[in-house]
C-alpha cells in the first residue's frame, strides 16, 4: 500500500521556495523565500527572506529568519517583540481561517491542533542579514519587527502581515511555491 506524504510536506521542507510580494501602501517589493531547514515535530522552520528594490543601499536584502509554528510548542499569543494580545488579535483575525479561534485563541489552555486544521498558522522572526550578520540596521528596512503567517497545506500559498510597532500596519505579504521545473541529469560511463 503507498504511503499518502501530508500536503503540507509537499511544499514545507528544507529546499522548498516560495516567490510573490509584500505590499506596503500602493508600493509593492518582490520577494523570495528559500527554506533551509523544516521540523514541524519541533514546531520549527528557518531559511532566507529576499526582498528586491527595498532600499537604494541595498537593492537586493536577504535576511535569516526563524519561525515559531502554532501548535502544542507555541501559542498564538506573541508575548515578545512589542506584541501584546490586542496586536496580535487585530493580525490574526486578517486570516479568514483563524476567525473561528478569535474567541478562544487567547486562553492559556487553549492548544491549536495543526495537524486537523487546512492550514498552518506562524510567526516568522528575521533575526539579520546575510551575508554581513553585523550589519543591525539599514536605512528605510526594517527587520527589527516580524510576520504573521497563514499557510495553506491544500495549495502551499502563504499569506502574512508584518508587524513592528514604528512601521506601517497590515504589510501584506503573499507568496506561492516555486514548481521546480528542471530534472537531475546523470552521466554513464
Amino acid at each position: 500500500m503507498k504511503r499518502m506524504i501530508p500536503k503540507q510536506r509537499l511544499f514545507l521542507r528544507g529546499g522548498s521556495r516560495f516567490r510573490g510580494e509584500q505590499r506596503s501602501g500602493r508600493t509593492a517589493y518582490e520577494i523570495e523565500v528559500d527554506l533551509k531547514h523544516v521540523d514541524l515535530s519541533e514546531s520549527f522552520l528557518c531559511g532566507y527572506l529576499k526582498i528586491k528594490n527595498l532600499t537604494e543601499e541595498f537593492p537586493e536584502l536577504t535576511t535569516f529568519f526563524e519561525a515559531e509554528v502554532i501548535g502544542p510548542r507555541h501559542k498564538f499569543l506573541t508575548r515578545k517583540w512589542d506584541a501584546d494580545e490586542a496586536i496580535d488579535r487585530q493580525h490574526w483575525s486578517q486570516f479568514p481561517p483563524f476567525r473561528p479561534l478569535a474567541t478562544q485563541f487567547n486562553r492559556d489552555d487553549f492548544s491549536f491542533d495543526a495537524e486537523a486544521s487546512d492550514c498552518l498558522f506562524m510567526r516568522w522572526k528575521e533575526h539579520f542579514l546575510v551575508p554581513n550578520h553585523r550589519i543591525e540596521s539599514v536605512a528605510g528596512a526594517s527587520f527589527a519587527g516580524f510576520y504573521y503567517i497563514c499557510f495553506s497545506k491544500a495549495n502551499g500559498a502563504i499569506t502574512g502581515f508584518y508587524f513592528h510597532n514604528s512601521s506601517e500596519m497590515f504589510q501584506s505579504l503573499v507568496l506561492t511555491p516555486v514548481r521546480e521545473s528542471s530534472f537531475p541529469s546523470f552521466e554513464y560511463r
